[in-house]
């Protein structure tokens, strides 16, 4: 990182991680669930320094501030608001977006509205997409609903690398880096995570929508990285999206799962093509009959 600006949207101060500032091209790189902005040092290094990356750290991770109500700060229509405010801040009418798991539904979410549809000026999702494998969201629900607490360090990243295996993390200095980046010392001591133990909450808050609907809508080029093994988006919803956005770029990481972690030329160096590539002419929307996947998770019909 190579410097640090906040951002407040009402009360809550967000911290943006940023690479390269003087570099003539921005990318917003938005990170998962229950990561930072950090993860994105191996992109920014990957990338070149004629890239500027701006990591934020969504309300409740990182370096942010932490919200005193969580059912109306940790849902995505906040997220959004604070990407708009962070896009104003920066003076961005429109920009380059790469976001991992609940990142990148972000960048589809604000690809996909009429309002904010022009600020995203192409897309990279990282290991998500509009239908996700309802077992492995449930395994996400389930590990960020409860605290964990850890005597020492050398526990909490023995259970990162159980938790993060898939990751593909194959360099003990990363692991450590990991570590020291994602533990924060409670008062007795001990060690946990460096997020707010209530963002699981979004599960229960978040209002859901028809993300088939959001993806046909979208009108900006798009590309979507899966890993291999991924537990959250299968290559069958994948060959979906590309039903619905045939101009749709893909790329499986072999030997990972959710999520690639974009560090290394094998991952990045497509993306960089992507990102200097010409535009290419949208294809007209798909309308898509199936049920949204949080109505299949749910077991609901179409009434």
């Amino acid at each position: 990182m190579h410097s640090l600006d906040w951002v407040t949207v009402r009360e809550l101060e967000i911290a943006v991680r940023i690479w390269n500032p003087g570099a003539s091209r921005t990318l917003v790189a938005w990170h998962g669930l229950a990561r930072h902005g950090g993860d994105f040092t191996d992109l920014a290094r990957e990338l070149g320094p004629e890239w500027r990356i701006l990591a934020p750290d969504t309300p409740g991770r990182g370096l942010s501030s932490w919200s005193l109500y969580p059912a109306h700060d940790y849902l995505y229509a906040h997220y959004m608001t604070v990407a708009v405010a962070i896009l104003d801040h920066f003076k961005l009418d429109s920009v380059a977006w790469v976001g991992t798991s609940m990142g990148g539904l972000l960048g589809m979410l604000l690809a996909a509205e009429p309002a904010t549809a022009g600020r995203i000026d192409r897309l990279v999702m990282n290991d998500v997409g509009p239908e996700l494998a309802a077992e492995g969201l449930a395994e996400l629900g389930r590990y960020f609903a409860v605290p964990h607490r850890f005597t020492r360090l050398s526990q909490l990243q023995a259970e990162l690398k159980r938790h993060y295996a898939a990751f593909g993390i194959d360099d003990e200095a990363a692991w450590r880096r990991l570590t020291v980046n994602s533990a924060r010392r409670l008062p007795d001591g001990s060690w946990t995570y460096h997020y707010d133990p209530r963002i699981g909450e979004q599960f229960i808050h978040d209002t859901p929508r028809d993300t088939w609907a959001d993806w046909a809508a979208i009108r900006c080029p798009l590309m979507v990285v899966r890993g291999a093994d991924s537990a959250l988006l299968t290559a069958e919803s994948v060959a979906r999206m590309v039903e619905r956005q045939p101009t749709l770029v893909t790329l499986e990481v072999p030997g990972c799962g959710h999520a690639p972690m974009l560090d290394r030329p094998g991952q990045v160096d497509p993306i960089r093509q992507f990102l200097e590539a010409a535009p290419t002419r949208p294809a007209p929307p798909v309308t898509d009959q199936r049920r949204p996947w949080w109505k299949k998770l749910l077991g609901l019909g179409d009434a």
